[in-house]
């Protein structure tokens, strides 16, 4: 039986009951299976709980950008610009095959006066370009040798080659600079497989209830298993917060007053075809919009996302996309492209919160600011918080958060993550050809091919294995996207999905591609579900019918 998969969960659930451990996380986002993987690549022993599915919240709904933060670079945050962009060059060697650099095309208009968020202006624009040219210059600069190529200057009909769906009116010249984009919620799956594989022991829709204390001091929490309706107790010698938006709230269950405030800060995204709006290889930047924001177009497989907002905050168990949210975007889109989009040209929408640190408490039991992006935090019972921070510096937090484990047991700090391959990375390059060919003599088209190598790398053999097995399995789920039958399969074998809403929105992104967000193909996947994890008939409905809810609830919350 795999580690990570559905049928492993409850004997998960039994070893968090039976064992004590080093480190128990809260959390299974991208930084709680960073924080995971770090300290089992440590020598620590490691449990890992979630309250719902993995990467359920801010980490399947960012811009699936990896990146340094090129508007943060008017704002002089020359370290945060630094450490990010340092964590992606990491990021796109330990995991090259899900994480892929990406041009991004910055277009100058002749009424632009604060490209890319700028905060002041010239008289007239003038000089604009030069002062772009040297930011352009320092963000190759600041990756140092990690840098993926240097930025170039473009003209006009090489920014309109490049960006062919773009306004030609106005349009002055441009550039090109380079990033990288990745699936964030296949990131956290994989972070997680890694993390099984080396040993630690993990459970989702497993809720933190309360905490167990010694003198004073954490030693463990109390779960509720959501599923199966069980009470857990589970001790550790370590307790880490990384649960993002709901950092105070889990700190608050201490009955202390919370080292941290986190200000939630929603981020809404439009999904688009791509030839809709004649979107290429390369990402586009909307170079302004009137609150000084940056947006992206960014390719995604045949769509295209667009975002993102920065506003207020709402209930953060069902963040929704209000249709004032929608026509910001629109209006700005719609001022560049030549397209007149309207709502019925998007084929979804998605909302998440970014957890952005307030303020913290500054006390002797708190440790500093290990960087700009992000805090680790010490409660005086013990409890470790990591706040703060982005998908992209999710491994330099998992590092310094492990690291003050390591101070408290007066370890030599070691930083094994700096050069870990995640699961499907070792040997992609060399195999490549190889797989590809495996792939075609199973009857595999090439976007099929081309869609499983970007998520699963080397372990697309995992894939093919199933299909040899039966190769009904090889069969699309819909027409027009490349998702298989075999993919739901392997969720459950080894993924720990344990609903179609886990297989449809984060082992696949499926809700957000399709144009029915999943609702033509649930009944589909729940078979092939039920069959591998002995649903009852009841169940099986009981859980189609949660997927349908869930997802009019979202649809409805859009046309408010």
């Amino acid at each position: 039986m795999q580690q990570f998969s559905s049928a492993a969960r409850s004997h998960n659930l039994t070893r968090l009951q039976d064992e004590t451990f080093d480190v128990l996380v809260i959390g299974g986002g991208v930084t709680g299976a960073g924080v995971a993987l770090d300290a089992v690549a440590r020598g620590y022993t490691v449990a890992l709980v979630e309250k719902l599915d993995f990467a359920s919240g801010t980490s399947s709904k960012s811009t699936k950008l990896v990146h340094g933060g090129i508007r943060y670079l008017p704002n002089f945050d020359f370290a945060l610009v630094r450490e990010a962009l340092i964590e992606r060059g990491l990021l796109l060697h330990n995991a090259p095959f899900l994480v892929q650099p990406v041009g991004f095309v910055l277009p100058i208009y002749e009424h632009d006066r604060h490209p890319v968020g700028m905060r002041f202006t010239t008289p007239g624009g003038i000089g604009l370009g030069l002062m772009l040219d040297f930011g352009l210059w320092l963000y190759d600069r600041l990756a140092g040798k990690r840098n993926i190529a240097h930025h170039r200057r473009l003209s006009r009909k090489q920014v309109l080659e490049l960006a062919p769906g773009l306004v030609p009116d106005g349009l002055k010249e441009g550039f090109i600079y380079y990033d990288a984009q990745t699936n964030d919620a296949r990131l956290t799956v994989t972070l997680l497989h890694t993390a099984a594989l080396r040993g630690a022991v993990i459970a989702n829709y497993a809720e933190v209830q309360g905490f167990i204390s010694e003198n004073g001091h954490v030693t463990g929490a109390r779960l509720s298993d959501r599923l199966g309706q069980q009470e857990i107790t589970v001790r550790a010698r370590h307790v880490v917060n990384a649960t993002g938006i709901y950092s105070e709230q889990v700190e608050s269950l201490i009955e202390q007053e919370p080292q941290v405030r986190i200000e939630p800060s929603k981020g809404v995204h439009l999904v688009f075809a791509r030839e809709k709006l004649q979107v290429q290889q390369d990402a586009i930047v909307l170079p302004e919009t009137d609150d000084k924001r940056i947006l992206f177009l960014v390719p995604w497989e045949s769509r295209v996302i667009f975002g993102t907002t920065d506003t207020g905050s709402g209930d953060l168990d069902h963040p929704i996309a209000t249709r004032e949210d929608v026509h910001y975007l629109l209006k700005h889109l719609n001022r560049y492209v030549t397209v007149d989009l309207s709502e019925a040209d998007i084929l979804s929408v998605y909302a998440g919160y970014r957890p952005l640190v307030l303020r913290h408490k500054a006390t002797t039991h708190s440790s500093a600011s290990l960087s700009r992006t992000h805090a680790v935090l010490q409660s005086p019972s013990g409890l470790v918080s990591i706040v703060g921070g982005k998908l992209t510096t999710y491994r330099r937090m998992a590092q310094d958060t492990v690291d003050l484990l390591q101070r408290r047991d007066s370890r030599k700090r070691q930083h094994p993550t700096t050069n870990l391959p995640l699961l499907g990375s070792v040997d992609w390059a060399d195999t490549q050809s190889e797989l590809t060919s495996q792939a075609s003599a199973l009857g595999l088209d090439e976007t099929i091919i081309d869609h499983l190598s970007s998520i699963y790398g080397t372990e697309i053999r995992e894939i093919f294995r199933l299909i040899e097995e039966d190769a009904t399995l090889a069969e699309r789920l819909i027409a027009d996207l490349p998702y298989i039958r075999a993919q739901v399969v392997h969720a459950c074998r080894a993924e720990m999905a344990m609903t179609p809403y886990d297989v449809l929105a984060r082992r696949t992104s499926l809700i957000l591609e399709d144009r029915q967000r999943g609702l033509g193909v649930v009944d589909l996947v729940a078979d092939l579900m039920a069959h591998e994890l002995s649903w009852s008939p009841e169940q099986r409905a009981r859980l189609v019918e949660e997927y349908r809810q869930v997802v009019q609830r979202q649809m409805e919350g859009e046309r408010l």
